[in-house]
């Protein structure tokens, strides 16, 4: 199994419908900040669900979801068909976007499940596609240093703010017997040190530094914005 498969199929990575919702409102309130202006045209790459993105779609002109899994795909279809500023792209439609068209795209909390190629096909994607002064913004980056305590940690944290605590513990006995950390521990998890992403985004033509806070409730990670010089 890889991680496509994974999230292509069923699984129970939220331990409730309040954790999922409180999950994608932090997220959408985050990158909402890194919205330009109310003209500009938004790519979330790598989006899942996107339960709250219509709150993003209120912030700019146009904002297209892309998601690898093709459950998902048609679970943002579904919600969004009829949507006059969301645009759910297949990967012919993403790839058919025209050249320096977008203002801003998004990758948060997918470059851990893609090997460091495929990070790097990701990057030279956004530099096609975004306008020049336009911005990558690389979220929920996972440092070397970081293991799991410090992840279980942060969840329960944010839990306990959250109104799932109790549901986050008994999310977490679950998580140990699950395919996600059965797929953790076999294909792993892909890292970055601050230098490794700065050079991954300088290479492809971007003007790179780490963001003061990461993009959701995870402050052990990190979020890089690269600038399109």
């Amino acid at each position: 199994m890889s991680w496509r498969d994974f999230w292509n199929g069923e699984h129970k990575i939220y331990v409730n419908a309040r954790h999922s919702l409180m999950h994608f409102e932090a997220i959408a309130k985050d990158v909402a900040a890194f919205i330009p202006s109310q003209e500009s045209f938004v790519l979330d790459y790598g989006c899942g669900e996107a339960s709250a993105a219509e709150q993003l779609a209120a912030k700019c002109a146009r904002l297209y979801l892309y998601d690898g899994a093709s459950r998902i795909e048609a679970s943002l279809r579904r919600r969004y068909g009829k949507s006059e500023k969301i645009v759910v792209l297949s990967e012919d439609a993403l790839n058919a976007l025209p050249d320096a068209s977008l203002d801003l795209v998004v990758c948060n909390s997918i470059f851990q499940y893609l090997n460091r190629e495929e990070c790097r096909e990701v990057v030279i994607l956004a530099a096609n596609k975004l306008k020049l002064g336009g911005r990558i913004v690389v979220g929920d980056i996972i440092p070397p240093h970081v293991d799991t305590v410090a992840d279980s940690l942060a969840l329960l944290d944010f839990a306990y703010r959250s109104g799932f605590f109790l549901a986050a513990l008994r999310g977490m006995v679950l998580t140990f017997f699950s395919k996600y950390r059965r797929l953790s521990r076999r294909v792993g998890l892909t890292t970055f040190s601050i230098p490794e992403m700065q050079r991954l985004l300088s290479i492809q033509g971007f003007e790179a530094r780490r963001s003061d806070q990461n993009i959701g409730h995870n402050r052990a990670r990190m979020t890089f914005v690269g600038k399109r010089v």
